[in-house]
């Protein structure tokens, strides 16, 4: 029985023994690399751009006073549809004493030269009945007392403008009157009813009151890299994507980009702009975030690759085409390729392999 039991121990030993040799020299042994295989296509290749930019209407005006006071009436809001000449806003004069001081005397002056001149015309009257004076002079006493007629509403017309804005001759133009320059929407109104607003001249560029807009023709505009760039031309088709406006693909066209770059974050970009053509019953907000996708070069029915296939070594590209996979091991030709216009996932092949033929691809990690 001792027998037994020893050459059973002998047995287990000598078998974790001849086990242990097996793991070690498996594990000794080169590990078989396995490869995925991809295949030579033929196909049309595209190298695009993408420019981020924003959605702005073509015409965009900045409505302003010819005349500074406060707000009195406020007739439009945003959002509101204007035409041109609408009144949006009325305006309260706040009249500069020093202005309307030399307006009241220009009246006051008008006043006494109007009563001279009409005295003297009066007396030409009585003495042209009595053919004592001739008739130039009588004409040249009657022109006289029009002009001072006319120089009395015209300071008269000068006072109630410098008072009130508006004009006595003309009151549809009065300058308190705000209207719209073009037909539009309103995209914003800043003011409110009861804020002081000035006129724009040589010193300060005015107070804005509303913000019109043509919403019905709409732009693109962003920038471009100066790597870019010159592969760009007007009229190349565009491709407009907008955030907030996920399933919306607009088409437009560029017919913008400017002669001169701007640096922007230590990069020199060129401004660009497309116009674009809003479907029917798409509503679009200036302002939008977009995108825009420009196809700068493309190739036609031309034999490609992934780009995963390739292999660089010093200046020149490789591939390795597969030749035989006959019992589970993988044998590879290198062979050297000429490359052409690439999309970031294939790659045009101008010469070096055949169509049909297969390429190692990355290697497959077994766990």
């Amino acid at each position: 029985m001792k027998k037994i039991w020893k050459w059973m121990g002998i047995a287990i030993i000598a078998l974790v023994f001849f086990g242990t040799f097996v793991f070690l020299y498996q594990k000794s042994q080169p590990k078989v690399k396995e490869y995925e295989i991809c295949s030579t296509q033929t196909m049309d290749i595209e190298r695009t751009t993408v420019v981020t930019g924003k959605i702005e209407p073509r015409d965009e005006v900045n409505i302003k006073p010819q005349i500074s006071g406060i707000i009195d009436q406020l007739y439009k809001v945003a959002g509101q549809t204007v035409k041109k000449d609408e009144v949006i806003a009325k305006v309260k004069v706040i009249p500069d004493m020093s202005s309307l001081s030399s307006a009241e005397n220009r009246v006051k002056l008008a006043q006494i030269n109007l009563s001279h001149t009409q005295t003297d015309y009066e007396r030409m009257q009585r003495l042209k009945a009595e053919q004592v004076v001739s008739d130039e002079e009588y004409e040249a006493s009657e022109v006289k007392y029009r002009q001072a007629k006319e120089e009395l509403a015209n300071a008269k017309d000068a006072l109630n403008i410098t008072r009130k804005g508006i004009s006595l001759s003309n009151a549809q133009m009065s300058t308190t009157l705000i209207r719209s320059t073009i037909d539009g929407i309103i995209l914003d109104v800043p003011v409110k009813v009861g804020n002081s607003v000035i006129l724009s001249n040589s010193f300060n560029d005015g107070t804005t009151i509303a913000t019109v807009a043509d919403m019905t023709n709409l732009i693109f505009k962003g920038n471009i890299d100066e790597t870019e760039v010159g592969q760009l031309r007007e009229g190349m088709s565009v491709d407009i994507s907008i955030g907030a406006i996920p399933d919306a693909k607009l088409k437009a066209t560029l017919e913008y980009i400017s002669p001169k770059g701007v640096e922007n974050n230590g990069a020199n970009q060129f401004e660009i702009k497309a116009a674009l053509s809003i479907p029917a019953g798409m509503k679009i907000r200036s302002g939008y975030s977009a995108n825009a996708e420009i196809i700068l070069e493309r190739a036609t029915k031309v034999l490609t690759i992934p780009e995963s296939t390739l292999n660089f070594e010093e200046e020149k590209t490789y591939v390795y085409v597969l030749t035989d996979s006959t019992k589970g091991h993988q044998q590879f030709q290198k062979k050297e390729v000429t490359t052409g216009l690439s999309n970031g996932v294939n790659i045009q092949v101008k010469s070096g392999v055949k169509a049909g033929e297969k390429l190692r691809g990355i290697e497959i990690i077994k766990e």
